[in-house]
């Protein structure tokens, strides 16, 4: 009998040290083609998981259609798990400022930039980390945002109940074509929602596949035109969608990546073991989207990773197809 974690989860990449296999990630891939179908797929696709922040960009379209008055970066940015950097830090301000806020406001925690760069800048600063270096805090400035446009009560924003939450919710069940399994508290406190795997899939590639003029298409527009202020200098996101002309891509924590082409091939990931150093999920990606016969040779150096022993290369880190 196959235990729960055989049955949900399928060998994705290997780490190869001096020949040997010395580790198997595993986890859930799903691919669907142009046409919506599913034309890729390993483990259970339809079990309920925790999208994480690979659900900003329907996050970020909750809080336009709750009438969040943000445009071109500042959309990026709340679709976004940013670096902490200092275009970062000032946008959200901005954003905060236009809305008659502080980040006081902000109900994300204090945390440090991601960017080890900007982590060390602060450090040697002296200054503490704030609620606007964490990734999250583009993503809370536009919910705040909706809030003030509509007059609703800003300090209990993140409650499950509150009505910019409710239009999450009912962005999340829209276009993932499925009823949320299960509510939970994201890492910045505000709520998460379980959806299936191929039900991400399903919300991001409704994004890219919108009209013109639409909120839908001003999210993708944002983040293809801003990929910078979605994660980076570094960062995965960035890399590929400043690589692969018209892709989007959203890493979530926990091991979720979930990638679109303009044409609507859309892959989404989930790796069991969280995929702590973010090195095998992105790799993963791209062999599926790739499968689904989509151009990644802008990039294909990602779709492997060195192992390195004595600080030279050893081994590889790579997808596994079958």
């Amino acid at each position: 009998m196959p235990t729960p974690q055989q049955h949900v989860y399928a060998p994705l990449a290997e780490v190869i040290r001096s020949g040997l296999r010395e580790g198997v990630h595993f986890g859930t891939v799903v691919g669907l083609t142009a046409s919506g179908e599913v034309g890729y797929a390993r483990g259970d696709i339809e079990a309920p998981m925790f999208p994480r922040s690979s659900a900003k960009p329907l996050q970020a379209l909750a809080s336009l259609r709750a009438g969040a008055p943000i445009t071109g970066p500042e959309i990026a940015i709340a679709a976004g798990s940013h670096n902490g950097e200092e275009i970062h830090t000032d946008l959200a301000t901005k954003m905060l400022s236009a809305s008659g806020l502080t980040p006081d406001a902000l109900g994300c925690p204090a945390d440090r930039p991601v960017s080890p760069r900007a982590r060390t800048a602060l450090v040697l600063s002296g200054q503490e980390p704030t609620r606007l270096h964490m990734n999250c805090s583009g993503k809370h400035a536009a919910m705040l945002a909706a809030c003030v446009a509509r007059g609703w009560d800003t300090s209990t924003y993140l409650d499950p109940g509150h009505p910019v939450q409710r239009e999450v919710r009912a962005v999340l069940e829209e276009k993932c074509g499925e009823p949320v399994a299960h509510t939970a508290v994201d890492g910045c406190g505000a709520p998460q929602l379980a959806v299936s795997l191929i039900g991400l899939a399903r919300g991001i590639r409704s994004l890219v596949l919108a009209d013109e003029g639409t909120q839908e298409a001003a999210v993708v527009r944002a983040m293809r035109d801003f990929p910078e202020y979605v994660a980076g200098e570094g960062r995965d996101d960035t890399a590929l969608m400043r690589g692969v002309p018209g892709l989007i891509s959203k890493i979530g924590a926990e091991g979720v990546i979930v990638v679109a082409a303009p044409t609507g091939e859309t892959v989404a990931v989930k790796l069991s073991d969280g995929d702590p150093l973010t090195r095998a999920r992105t790799m993963v990606a791209l062999t599926a989207l790739r499968a689904l016969g989509v151009d990644i040779t802008p990039v294909r150096h990602m779709l492997s990773a060195p192992v390195l022993g004595g600080g030279e290369p050893v081994g590889e880190i790579r997808p596994l197809t079958d």
